[in-house]
């Protein structure tokens, strides 16, 4: 199992790189998405990008917050479920490939999820 602040960092920067290319290029993924709004693709960015921000400060602060790791872990569990709910209300009004990245994301999102909570338990072991 990976260490708490190591499954921390990798949640920084892949939710970093996700909110940057979704606030930079909104237009190529609602193109991918098959709609023409692109508001909600650059709003997502953005909250990304300041939820990067935040798991990042968490995971460099020493010691290791556990509160703030549940807050992350509590972010990151209202993602998923808010990611299956949009994929049941969105099939049919995006593209295949589109349910499929939420979907994937979601997934990724809650290995996160996952591996942060069993890290802060090992933390909370240690103390």
């Amino acid at each position: 199992m990976l260490p708490l602040k190591t499954t921390l960092l990798v949640n920084a920067i892949s939710s970093g790189f996700t909110g940057i290319l979704l606030a930079a290029m909104p237009g190529m993924v609602a193109g991918i998405f098959g709609v023409n709004n692109t508001v909600p693709f650059f709003e997502v960015g953005v909250f990304l990008i300041l939820f990067a921000a935040f798991v990042l400060i968490v995971a460099t602060r020493k010691p290791i917050s556990i509160r703030s790791v549940t807050i992350v872990t509590t972010l990151d569990i209202l993602w998923v479920i808010g990611s299956i709910i949009a994929a049941m209300l969105l099939a049919g009004v995006v593209s295949t490939i589109g349910i499929v990245l939420i979907v994937a994301v979601a997934a990724w999102v809650a290995l996160m999820a996952l591996l942060q909570f069993k890290g802060s338990k090992t933390v909370n072991a240690a103390v």
